[in-house]
């Protein structure tokens, strides 16, 4: 590393130039930054291609990571020569679908090569001027944070604060419905550069092709685009973030709290009429920016220490469960103590969906040889665990390892003729390839005091 570089918290390099962008942000949060485009130089679009996914699938230009390299040096200079002549024009995105848990399918855009690479070099220099702006309930797609410090912000808030009803808020297609103009007006709040701003529409602008046949994209930015992250963060910042923190201290008289990871966000509230109050209120606040809560997934639920006994003498039944982040949350208590306490476990259709995945992959694996396959199982078992292995899952990881170590016995009993593969063989494989579960996370609390020391 040279002299002039610091690490960043996401183990990036970052210019001195680009240190002073941070500096003069953090002092001056209505500073409008005029000449950026500088700083996108080759040596940050270098950087930025090796950040990339070198196994990543191909957009419409069908280059790969692998075959880019070759001549880098002259690939990155003639890309830097036609981004600052304004020569570079950006490419459509390749759609694709990946099933969700529920069935259904996700539109994903895959972004062409350089495209990329230069989505990742303005994220670096945007990310520069918006971390210092971004607030601390914000989690999703930003440095030094993930979606376990989301949960862990979630739990001790619940925990610690007079929370007693929780909205469970879903936006209706997000990355689908942002307002191009509103998105753009909301980033030259802060980024008065012109060529930037160009940048930015022309990837808005680029559309997307589906099996050969390009079509024009009027709003919404491609899940799967490098850039997109961090757009969905700037608008969710100013019409969400900044207006949750202007209307508690405006219109709440009780604890109010909130976590968010990219479009997923939940609130916490003392007073049920504030929580009514606000869920129309952010109806209103949605439409003005051209989204919408999705009226079947948002609910407001009675959740919190006092729900158990609230319920229980109102005869209405045991608390609302809700989902966050791949875990559904539930009124509990302490083992030792009986104090009231948030449980987590693994969403059920999650779990279903992911041993659903294994099984058409076993399936598909049949013949190949069983040290390969166990190894495979393997990896996909501990990144499952790796997840989700947190205090109080441990019966859904035992459900899991269970339930795809029968899925590999089934397997190998159709691959053998004679069917002759007993179950005791089996057994020996699952105790050779597939991790046991143990809890791998630390408590929230513990975690998060270790994080946000007071």
């Amino acid at each position: 590393m040279d002299e002039h570089t610091d690490p960043t918290r996401s183990g990036a390099t970052v210019s001195q130039g680009l240190h002073g962008v941070r500096e003069a942000a953090r002092r001056d949060k209505g500073l409008r930054f005029t000449a950026l485009l500088h700083h996108v130089n080759e040596g940050l679009l270098r950087d930025s291609f090796y950040l990339l996914k070198k196994e990543a699938a191909p957009g419409v230009d069908h280059v790969t990571w692998g075959a880019y390299e070759q001549g880098l040096e002259e690939r990155i200079a003639d890309l830097h020569g036609r981004v600052h002549r304004g020569a570079y024009r950006a490419q459509p995105s390749r759609r694709v679908y990946i099933p969700k848990p529920d069935g259904r399918q996700r539109p994903l855009g895959i972004a062409a090569l350089e495209d990329k690479i230069v989505q990742q070099a303005v994220a670096t220099v945007l990310n520069q001027i918006y971390e210092g702006d971004f607030l601390g309930f914000s989690y999703g797609f930003r440095p030094g944070r993930g979606a376990h410090d989301a949960l862990d912000a979630l739990t001790v808030g619940i925990v610690t604060k007079k929370v007693n009803w929780i909205l469970d808020a879903d936006i209706r297609g997000f990355f689908d419905n942002i307002s191009h103009e509103k998105l753009v007006e909301l980033v030259e709040l802060r980024v008065a550069d012109r060529r930037v701003l160009r940048l930015i529409q022309k990837w808005l602008k680029a559309g997307v092709s589906e099996e050969g046949q390009w079509s024009e994209t009027k709003v919404g930015t491609p899940q799967g685009a490098v850039i997109s992250p961090l757009l969905a963060n700037i608008y969710l910042h100013y019409v969400l973030d900044q207006w949750v923190v202007e209307w508690r201290k405006e219109f709440a008289h009780g604890d109010v709290i909130i976590v968010r990871y990219a479009d997923d966000f939940v609130l916490g509230f003392q007073h049920r009429k504030e929580a009514e109050r606000f869920l129309e209120q952010l109806r209103d606040r949605m439409a003005e920016y051209g989204l919408e809560l999705h009226s079947e997934k948002t609910r407001l639920i009675q959740f919190g220490r006092f729900a158990a006994e609230d319920r229980k003498r109102d005869g209405a039944g045991k608390p609302e469960t809700f989902d966050f982040l791949g875990f559904t949350h539930i009124c509990g208590t302490t083992w030792k103590h009986g104090k009231f306490t948030v449980k987590r476990k693994t969403v059920g259709k999650r779990m279903r969906a992911k041993l659903q995945s294994i099984r058409a992959e076993l399936r598909r694996r049949m013949h190949e040889p069983i040290e390969q396959t166990g190894t495979w199982l393997k990896q996909v078992v501990r990144g499952y665990f790796n997840y989700h292995a947190v205090p109080g899952n441990l019966p859904r990881l035992s459900t899991f390892r269970r339930e795809v170590s029968r899925t590999w016995w089934t397997t190998l009993r159709r691959r053998s003729q004679r069917g002759r593969w007993t179950w005791e063989r089996t057994e020996t494989l699952v105790n050779r390839f597939l991790p046991s579960p143990r809890v791998l996370h630390p408590y929230p609390w513990e975690r998060f005091a270790a994080k946000h020391p007071r």
